[in-house]
């Protein structure tokens, strides 16, 4: 018989690692199986969210500070986009570095992020 499948997503400074999957996995399987709260069979599949991920709340952006990301905003009828390490996060801005330009963005004006992935061994060996 088929069950529901539970999918939750780890993230931490530093990266997920597979014992940290393996260890939340058993965990919340313990404590949701002690618990009783879902009446029917499930799996539970405890990851992480992967390489390139979607930045849309602000604590998102606050866990990707320092990684590459890419993100297209809008200025009243203007449409910008720009990739560069994300440096600060504030209460109503982020800031990006690219390639030494320092680029300031409202939340408010962001229509999409996320983080980037270069593999850095094919990046050099492309020069």
């Amino acid at each position: 018989a088929k069950g529901r499948i539970i999918t939750v997503y780890l993230t931490k400074i530093g990266g997920v690692t597979v014992d940290d999957c393996a260890y939340f996995s058993r965990s919340l399987s313990d404590e949701l199986d002690e618990l009783d709260i879902i009446p029917e069979r499930y799996f539970l599949e405890v990851s992480s969210p992967g390489l390139e991920r979607v930045l849309k709340l602000k604590s998102h952006y606050a866990s990707a500070i320092n990684e590459k990301v890419a993100v297209q905003w809008t200025e009243g009828d203007e449409k910008h986009s720009a990739m560069g390490t994300l440096i600060e996060v504030n209460a109503d801005t982020i800031t990006l570095d690219d390639r030494g330009k320092i680029v300031e963005i409202n939340f408010k004006d962001i229509n999409r992020a996320k983080t980037v992935f270069l593999d850095k061994e094919r990046s050099e060996k492309k020069r």
